[in-house]
């Protein structure tokens, strides 16, 4: 695992070294600044020069986590504000080979929530990060290119060898050493680290100059274009996260500040053929069939793309991210789901997070073995129960009733368990994620339960499911808005704790309530599905009837 050492040039020790000096390297460099204001961080980062604007990395879309991380934990608010556009929540229409938008279900927000959630150029964000860190004391190495790692395991410091821009080849030995490398993943390679999750899909992308503006697509043939373009309140479609949806796939539109706008294509290899889309030419062929009002607005412009990029194959594992032997892997470098809610963000601010408690335990001098284990361990059932949001769902994505069902559940398991545990602080409070571990058992046995069920019910019945609405304002549902407002109150910890045990009440309610409007299910394996989440809503009603007469 450790290579061997050559002629070293002249060593440079640092406290943390981060490999990656992208997102996740970055505002881990910040958090690290800011919780130990005298650290040594150094930062080697590949890229030689600013980033561009507009045409750098996707993720450009936030949610709650990610969103306040950024602004509130880092301090970010006013440039995210200044910089950066706020999102008009998330937006679904199901609307595969449609010509007429208005015409298809809507899923979306009428109202801005509470938290607010931001649509990210990245490569002004990750510019302005770059700045940031170098006005905090925090060194960053541009063009320096990583050429192999040596750890120690005995105590002494890790050896990182790149050469610098002028090619003249450096030595950095660190303490602790982050891989930030994103897909490259450095250490995940060179530790084997690498695992599967069985979940495959793939995808397309590229921006374009301009904003697409669906709210301009329902005019013709709409009856009342009015009442279209206000039914979603202050209508400004073009600036949620919008996803058009069909079978086996769904396509993103997210606008940027600097006047241009994300599109991608995420689809099932099963369903959608990958070949046939990873070019440009491709990916407009294929939306002219399933997306043809999306097709027609981009093909209007007869500028090309400002670039074009995919992935065959983008979820990936690891067998670990956080050690006692001091290094640790980040944002991609060590695992990714899928862009579908926009989970990336999340995970950065939870795993530099995690890093950043290391190592404060470290500086003082205490046993990092315990907390590792358990931050790792908490990390991963964090992803392994969010993966059941993605694994075979995506032939639920042509099925408007079944997705609308989905989708507020989805949010509510996300604002009802991993949320407030960020929120107020809690991520690492040892005392209170054993504590709360039962109810969380009980929300993962829950949520996947419903999302098995969901699939075989879309599976057998397709359309004969209940008809979505035609617009479901998500924000109108009044214990939905709630959880979301209940992020930005302050709570104390034994509030975070009654709302960890409140939580499979929750989400058993409203598993209740998508099963009697679906109807008894009258064959197998619907039936088995049916069967078993009405199981686990009684458990949660016996157990709630319980505690109720324990007082």
């Amino acid at each position: 695992m450790a290579e061997p050492a050559s002629a070293p040039a002249e060593a440079t020790d640092c406290d943390v070294g981060i490999v990656g000096g992208g997102l996740a390297g970055l505002t881990l460099a910040l958090q690290l600044r800011q919780a130990h204001p005298a650290l040594r961080i150094r930062v080697l980062e590949r890229r030689n020069g600013p980033a561009p604007e507009a045409a750098h990395k996707v993720g450009e879309s936030t949610v709650e986590i990610g969103a306040h991380y950024f602004a509130q934990v880092l301090g970010l608010r006013q440039h995210l504000e200044s910089a950066h556009l706020k999102k008009f929540g998330f937006r679904f229409f199901f609307n595969d080979g449609a010509d007429n938008l208005a015409l298809c279900p809507e899923l979306g927000p009428s109202q801005y929530l509470s938290v607010p959630t931001y649509q990210i150029d990245r490569g002004v964000f990750e510019n302005h990060l770059a700045d940031e860190a170098a006005r905090r004391g925090i060194q960053v190495m541009p063009g320096a290119r990583v050429l192999g790692c040596a750890l120690d395991a005995g105590g002494g410091p890790h050896r990182v060898r790149w050469r610098d821009a002028a090619g003249t080849e450096q030595q950095l030995g660190c303490r602790w050493l982050v891989d930030a490398s994103g897909r490259a993943g450095l250490l995940k390679r060179q530790l084997g680290l690498a695992r599967g999750n069985g979940h495959a899909a793939f995808s397309v992308w590229f921006r374009v100059r301009g904003h697409v503006r669906p709210d301009d697509w329902g005019q013709v043939g709409a009856g009342d274009p009015a009442a279209w373009r206000t039914r979603c309140g202050v209508g400004q479609r073009w600036l949620s996260t919008n996803h058009l949806c069909g079978p086996g796939y769904w396509v993103w539109l997210i606008p940027l500040a600097s006047g241009c706008h994300s599109v991608g294509i995420v689809a099932d290899p099963a369903q959608h053929d990958f070949e046939a889309m990873k070019t440009h030419a491709g990916a407009m062929r294929w939306l002219a069939r399933h997306q043809p009002q999306l097709h027609a607005a981009l093909a209007a412009s007869a500028e090309p793309p400002l670039d074009f990029g995919f992935l065959r194959s983008f979820s990936h594992d690891a067998r670990q991210l956080f050690s006692h032997q001091r290094w640790a892997l980040v944002g991609e470098a060590g695992r990714f789901l899928d862009p579908f809610y926009s989970p990336g963000s999340d995970f950065i601010a939870i795993g530099n997070t995690y890093v950043t408690e290391l190592v404060g335990i470290d500086l003082g001098g205490g046993d990092l073995r315990p907390a590792a284990r358990l931050f790792d361990a908490v990390f991963r059932s964090f992803y392994d129960n969010m993966l059941p949001l993605y694994e075979g769902q995506y032939a639920l994505f042509g099925n408007a009733a079944a997705m609308s069902h989905k989708v507020v559940w989805d949010y509510t398991y996300y604002w009802s368990v991993l949320a407030p545990l960020f929120f107020h602080g809690r991520l690492a409070d040892t005392a209170l994620l054993a504590e709360c571990a039962a109810p969380m058992q009980a929300c993962a046995q829950l949520n996947q339960g419903m999302q098995d069920w969901l699939r075989a019910a879309a599976e057998q019945r397709g359309e004969r499911l209940p008809r979505a609405p035609a617009f479901q304002d998500h924000t109108q549902i009044h214990w939905f808005r709630t959880l979301n407002t209940r992020l930005t109150q302050p709570a104390a910890r034994a509030d975070v704790a009654r709302q960890m045990h409140e939580a499979p009440q929750v989400m058993a309610t409203l598993a209740q309530q998508a099963l009697q409007r679906f109807g008894p299910a009258e064959h197998a394996p619907e039936a088995a599905h049916h069967a078993r989440l009405a199981a686990l809503c009684a458990q949660q009603q016996r157990l709630a009837g319980t505690m109720a007469a324990c007082g």
